[in-house]
C-alpha cells in the first residue's frame, strides 16, 4: 500500500518492462528453489469467479487446501497501489493464504476495479474509497452465493481498512469477524495528487518493507526473497500505473477522520506494529472504546506495515489473528 512516493517516479514503459524481465530472471534463478522447497508437499486448489460491476470485470479468486476440509470463509482486501497478490507471496511459509487455508479457511481475494487482474478504468479517480467498497459487498455476495454460507469473515489491509469499514456498515449482517489490518483511521497528510493513475515502480513497490537509514530494505526484517517475490509481483499483476481516488481519499490533513469505529458492528481485531509509520498510533490505541464488546487490539512491538512478511514478527501476527478468528 505505502505512502511514500506519492507522485511517483515516471519510467518509460520500454525500459521498465526490460528492467522488470531481467530482475524477474535474476530472482527466480536465486529463489525459485526455495520456494519449490519449502511447500512441504502442500497441495491447493485456486479457482477464479470473475464478475461484472458499471461495465468492468473484477478479478475474484479463492484457494482451498487439498489437505485440509474448508469450513469457513475469509475474505482478504488489498490495499493502495499493489493488488491481492500480497497476501500469497508464495516463498518458505510466509504466504498468508497459504496459512488460513491450512486452517480451515476458504480464503477468497478480490482486485478492486482497476487493480491487479481487475479490468482497467480509464478514470482512476473513479475507484475512491466509497466506490472500492461497493465491488466488496458485490463479492461478498458472490462468495455467499457460491458457497451457501451465511456468513463470511473480512480482513482489510492498510487503504483496503478504509474500504471493508464502509463495506462492514452496510453488510454487517453477514459479517462474522472483521481484522483491521495496519487501519488507516486519519488522513496521511495533505497532499495535491493531480494524476488519475499512481506511476508505480520496483521502488516504490520496496519501500513497503522497514528500510535502512541509507533508503535500503532492511534485510534483518524482511528476507531478501520476500522482498524479491513482493516486487516482482507487482510489476507481474499491477504493471505501470494503479487508479489514484484511494490516495486521494487518503491524502488529507491528519485529524480527518477516514474510519468512523462507532458506525462497526462486528466484532472486530485492530491488528499492527508500533513501528508502521503510516498510522496515527493514539487513534489506534484508544480504538477499543468504540469497538463492539468482544473486540481485541494486538499491538506488535517492532512490526510495521508489512508485518505479515516480517520475519520476527510473521508468526506472532498470525496467532493473533487466528486466535481471534476461531475465538
Amino acid at each position: 500500500m505505502v505512502m511514500s512516493g506519492i507522485e511517483g517516479t515516471k519510467l518509460k514503459p520500454k525500459t521498465t518492462a526490460m528492467i522488470c524481465i531481467v530482475l524477474y530472471v535474476i530472482f527466480i534463478a536465486a529463489c525459485g528453489n526455495k520456494t519449490a522447497e519449502n511447500t512441504d508437499e502442500k497441495t491447493y486448489t485456486y479457482s477464479e469467479y470473475p464478475f461484472e460491476r458499471n461495465g468492468y470485470e473484477i478479478h475474484l479468486d479463492c484457494m482451498i487446501s487439498d489437505n485440509v476440509t474448508a469450513e469457513d470463509n475469509i475474505l482478504l482486501v488489498h490495499g493502495l497501489t499493489y493488488s491481492s497478490h500480497e497476501f500469497d507471496v508464495n516463498y518458505k511459509d510466509y504466504s498468508l493464504v497459504r496459512f488460513l487455508c491450512d486452517r480451515g479457511y476458504a480464503v477468497w481475494r478480490i482486485d478492486i476495479t482497476g487493480y491487479g487482474q481487475s479490468e482497467e478504468i480509464e478514470n482512476g479517480f473513479i475507484v475512491d474509497s466509497r466506490y472500492a467498497s461497493e465491488d466488496i459487498s458485490v463479492a461478498i455476495d458472490k462468495i455467499l452465493s457460491i458457497t451457501g454460507a451465511d456468513d463470511i469473515d473480512l480482513l482489510g489491509w492498510s487503504w483496503g481498512t478504509v474500504t471493508s469499514t464502509l463495506a462492514e456498515a452496510v453488510r454487517h449482517d453477514v459479517i462474522d469477524k472483521f481484522v483491521m489490518y495496519a487501519p488507516i483511521i486519519t488522513g496521511l497528510g495533505a497532499a495535491d495528487i493531480t494524476e488519475n493513475h499512481h506511476i508505480n515502480s520496483w521502488e516504490h513497490a520496496a519501500s513497503d518493507f522497514q528500510m535502512n537509514e541509507d533508503g535500503t530494505v532492511n534485510l534483518e526484517i524482511t528476507e531478501s526473497c520476500i522482498v524479491d517475490t513482493y516486487c516482482s509481483n507487482c510489476w507481474r499483476y499491477d504493471g505501470l500505473t494503479s487508479p489514484n481516488g484511494g490516495r486521494r481519499d487518503l491524502c488529507v490533513d491528519e485529524d480527518v477522520e477516514l474510519i468512523d469505529l462507532s458506525a462497526i458492528k462486528d466484532k472486530t481485531l485492530v491488528i499492527c506494529g508500533d513501528a508502521d509509520t503510516c498510522l496515527n498510533m493514539t487513534m489506534i490505541k484508544s480504538s477499543l472504546d468504540k469497538l463492539p464488546e468482544g473486540s481485541e487490539l494486538v499491538v506488535i512491538g517492532g512490526g510495521a506495515h508489512c508485518i505479515m512478511m516480517e520475519r520476527p514478527y510473521y508468526q506472532e501476527f498470525r496467532e493473533k489473528l487466528v486466535s481471534f478468528l476461531r475465538d
